[in-house]
């Protein structure tokens, strides 16, 4: 049994959400969105690092996903996704949490079967999953795609055999 924490990063909404996996399902227990509704970089920053840290006090991970970075057009904005993306990292790290990252098009293609699916795909799909109510937040929603992917990925390695993927404050976790 692994709590896993996915991880949206954006300079303006970091999407958190939290499962626990026991075996082969996958239980829901919190998502929503870092809000930074400032101005300047480094004051934003300082929020999402902030608010990560204290979703890993309140949920206590045994490990953390996050979305890779990817090329986009506008290289002001992919800095600042990847600026987002190493604070984030920074409190797992400070927290001794393991890191692991995910490609978008290999979440997408976990959750929804296609690399290529659209947001309102992958909220509908990660609400079938984890027996949602109703669809999470987009950013949400994405990170708890990333989680998915995450325990996808690490029960696919317990199945051929490999050591599990997912570490418990340093340590294996069996």
């Amino acid at each position: 049994m692994a709590i896993i924490l996915g991880i949206d990063p954006g300079s303006r909404v970091t999407g958190y959400g939290v499962i626990r996996q026991q075996g082969r399902r996958l239980l829901y227990i919190g998502s929503g969105c870092i809000r930074t509704q400032v101005d300047d970089l480094p004051s934003r920053l300082g929020k999402i690092y902030a608010g990560v840290s204290e979703i890993i006090t309140q949920y206590q991970p045994d490990c953390f996903a996050i979305e890779q970075v990817f090329m986009a057009k506008n290289a002001d904005s992919a800095l600042k996704l990847g600026q987002a993306r190493g604070v984030a990292i920074l409190a797992a790290v400070n927290n001794n949490l393991p890191v692991f990252e995910y490609a978008a098009r290999q979440v997408k293609q976990t959750v929804t079967g296609t690399g290529a699916a659209e947001k309102a795909q992958v909220q509908h799909m990660v609400r079938s999953i984890l027996k949602l109510s109703a669809a999470p937040q987009a950013d949400a929603a994405d990170a708890l795609a990333i989680a998915i992917t995450h325990c996808h990925f690490n029960q696919n390695l317990v199945q051929m055999g490999q050591p599990r993927l997912v570490m418990a404050r340093g340590r294996l976790k069996e």
